[in-house]
């Protein structure tokens, strides 16, 4: 490691400013504080030292989302080998797409009780996206750094991780690239880069496929990785309900919503719990983002009263909803404690919500801003049907309010102050 080292400080004065190759310098510094610490440190007593930097909060948020990323490429082979198994036994032939050549020439059969099986295809389908999202992403980010003479922040680790784990395991590749471009350029690099995006890039990029390509980004035909095959998810099941069962304004059993493919499996609330349903990659395991939430939560990444705001806001809305009857819409009788396992609202509450940038600062504003990410989750799910997904929605939109959530929270406490010391 010396070596390499020692090669660094080589090159460091031709890329230093005043250098040759100045320009290059946003690409040297990226590299050498990936392998080192940072060669500058704090001088002087008038300085707040911390253990924590960008750097380190990056790492932990990645960290944090691990247990999630595993489980979603178990589940999306998982999903994709049922859904195979059962065309089989219903006697239609499958016809495999490249995912499933490769699994097969490395050994792998179709199991969808085989652990290794099952994540060794979600693996064939989730590391292309991934990677398409980390390259073009990150020399997106490299351009705009270049360019603007400043550092390359670790940011971008948690939104090339963020983004392919909120989009369906067919999503077409191209569109990963068109997503994550628009994303970086339109979200964060044209307000100033890190630190400066008032909207959650990640899910820019996804609220931008979303609205320009629908159709593989929704339905019933994106969430299994099996050709030939459809499955919608448990929240576009529920969207989809007839209104009244035996004379009730409730959704049938609402306990276990029914696989499409009629194979007597119900989705019950503890699948939806752990995860073992359709969706996007990495938004079905409630659990698994309560795992997460406790990490971000115990070091001090993400903030309780965000997350704790959106399930108030779920809860009440929700509850408030129950009371009204509709022979028209189903979800208006989804209780609460299903709004929060299905579609992505666990993901979206842990992980997207508490993205310290763009979500409040203030610690009132942060339950004001938690609460109304809530509340037009549900509005949205429950009062426009064609949106069964609602939390992308609400966070932007919680987004774009919360400057102005924090600005009401200072006045108040500027009138207050004021006011106490009138006398």
């Amino acid at each position: 490691m010396k070596a390499l080292r020692d090669a660094l400080d080589k090159v460091h004065p031709l890329v230093a400013k005043g250098g040759p190759l100045a320009f290059a310098y946003p690409m040297y510094e990226a590299l050498d504080t990936f392998l080192y610490t940072p060669g500058e440190i704090t001088h002087g007593t008038t300085h707040v030292r911390d253990g924590i930097d960008l750097k380190r909060m990056m790492i932990t948020v990645v960290f944090a989302l691990i247990p999630v990323t595993l489980f979603g490429m178990w589940n999306t082979g998982y999903q994709a080998n049922t859904a195979i198994q059962s065309m089989k036994d219903a006697g239609i032939d499958h016809d495999g797409d490249w995912h499933h050549d490769i699994h097969h020439m490395i050994g792998f059969e179709n199991d969808p009780g085989s652990i290794a099986d099952n994540f060794t295809l979600g693996l064939l389908h989730f590391l292309p996206i991934y990677i398409v999202c980390m390259f073009v992403g990150g020399h997106v980010e490299a351009v705009f750094s270049v360019l603007r003479g400043h550092e390359i922040n670790e940011g971008f680790l948690v939104t090339g991780l963020l983004f392919p784990l909120t989009l369906p395991a067919t999503i077409p590749l191209w569109q990963v690239a068109i997503g994550i471009t628009f994303g970086v350029v339109v979200a964060k690099e044209v307000f100033g880069g890190t630190g400066r995006n008032f909207l959650n890039v990640a899910l820019t990029s996804r609220a931008f496929l979303y609205f320009a390509y629908a159709g593989q980004i929704s339905g019933d035909k994106v969430w299994t990785a099996a050709d030939g095959f459809s499955g919608a998810t448990a929240l576009g099941q529920m969207a989809g309900a007839p209104a009244v069962a035996e004379g009730n304004p409730a959704i049938a059993s609402l306990s276990t919503i029914e696989y499409v493919w009629g194979q007597g499996e119900p989705i019950t609330w503890m699948n939806a719990f752990l995860g073992t349903i359709q969706g996007c990659i990495g938004e079905t395991s409630a659990l698994l983002c309560f795992v997460g939430a406790v990490i971000l939560i115990a070091t001090g990444i993400g903030s309780w009263k965000i997350m704790a705001g959106v399930i108030g806001g779920v809860v009440v809305t929700a509850s408030l909803l129950n009371g009204i009857a509709s022979d028209t819409n189903a979800m208006l009788a989804v209780p609460f404690y299903w709004h929060l396992v299905i579609g992505g609202l666990a993901f979206g509450l842990v992980f997207m919500a508490t993205d310290p940038v763009s979500a409040s600062m203030t610690e009132t504003g942060k339950w004001i801003y938690g609460f109304l990410i809530g509340f037009m989750t549900i509005l949205i799910r429950c009062i426009n049907p064609a949106f069964p997904e609602g939390i992308m929605l609400a966070i932007l939109f919680g987004n774009v309010f919360a400057p102005l959530i924090d600005w009401f929270v200072v006045q108040a406490n500027v009138r207050r102050r004021v006011a106490r010391y009138a006398a």
